[in-house]
């Protein structure tokens, strides 16, 4: 690899989805290190102040690019604008910051170490590390994030994650490419939900941990979102990854293991409650065959499943795709596809 090769190799760029954040962005980006070429801010549609924010930011540092949605899209809209700016504009590895000031920019290349040196392809904070930094989490979502974590590995499969929904992220340019971007969710789930994209590209996704701060922000998510609408869009994406990673692209063992213990294990509850109303109509108890014809399958479901839930859990994505990606594009010598910009830009440089 040329000088040249190895400088474009680690080319950053930092994203940053901004919504009524005039009076915090500012201040962000200036704390924003030399260690990153590019800065994208989104301005979703903000009706605050904020364009003249961004305005001025821009003609103080050369590194911001302004981006504007005409509409308001959610969070998970802006960062994608920006992930395709930044594809666009060469970066190879991109940060994505919230423009709340919660987020110490100082951290960036500890989040994006582990992708330079090749260990992964998408990086993600965990506040969960330091337990004394836990402890002063607020409990309600202390259990909150727990719940949503244990439902991010099942819908995601990468079951060595923790705090999902934490928005300091990085990711690999060319993992960012071949991932279906239109199709993430545009608002506050985007995260859990890119985990899950993630997860059927077979990406390797680590933790850093990171202190957990808690101001006097207030939050534009509300917990009825949280409990009502996360819960059906995890249920959604464990299924079609099930779908796609053991039926569609591969059929094994384990895929026999989940279809002979899903049958088995509906048998023996059916029938166990079908036989057990009977006998309460009728006044006369089960007899040992029909308890044994009832518990057996349930048993043996359960244990199957059990066996599918640790192949599941032993397969949790390890080895980055980006190095074969790379050397897929090296060899082709054509760029790895990315959607097109389509909003109005302004930059100071």
């Amino acid at each position: 690899m040329t000088g040249q090769d190895q400088k474009d190799a680690k080319r950053i760029a930092v994203v940053i989805p901004c919504y009524r954040s005039a009076a915090t962005v500012g201040e962000l980006i200036t704390r924003i290190g030399p260690e990153v070429d590019r800065i994208y801010c989104v301005n979703d549609a903000s009706d605050d102040n904020l364009s003249e924010v961004l305005a001025a930011v821009a003609q103080s540092d050369a590194r911001v690019t302004n981006l504007t949605h005409a509409v308001n899209g959610g969070v998970g809209a802006a960062t994608v604008t920006g992930y395709r700016a930044a594809i666009e504009g060469g970066a190879q590895i991109i940060v994505k910051l919230d423009s709340d000031g919660q987020m110490d920019p100082r951290l960036i290349l500890a989040v994006v170490a582990p992708i330079r040196r090749g260990e992964a392809d998408y990086v993600k904070g965990n506040r969960f590390f330091d337990i004394e930094s836990v402890r002063e989490m607020p409990k309600l979502r202390l259990i909150g994030n727990a719940g949503l974590s244990f439902m991010s590995k099942l819908s995601s499969g990468h079951w060595h994650l923790f705090d999902p929904n934490n928005g300091f992220t990085a990711i690999h340019a060319d993992v960012a490419s071949v991932l279906p971007l239109e199709k993430l969710h545009k608002r506050y789930f985007f995260e859990s939900d890119l985990l899950f994209r993630l997860g059927t590209v077979k990406a390797a996704v680590r933790d850093v941990p990171m202190e957990a701060i808690y101001g006097d922000e207030t939050s534009n998510l509300s917990e009825m979102q949280v409990l009502f609408q996360f819960p059906l869009f995890h249920a959604r994406n464990f299924f079609k990854r099930i779908a796609y990673n053991y039926f569609l692209r591969d059929f094994s063992a384990a895929s026999l293991s989940l279809i002979v213990g899903v049958m088995l294990l509906v048998f023996g509850v059916i029938f166990g409650i079908s036989a057990w109303v009977d006998g309460a109509r009728a006044g006369v108890p089960a007899t040992a065959g029909t308890v044994m014809l009832s518990a057996f399958p349930t048993l043996v479901g359960i244990q199957l499943l059990l066996s599918f839930l640790g192949h599941d859990v032993s397969m949790s994505p390890r080895k980055p795709i980006h190095l074969d990606l790379a050397a897929v594009r090296v060899l082709s010598g054509v760029k790895l596809p990315a959607d097109k910009v389509s909003v109005r830009e302004t930059s100071s440089g």
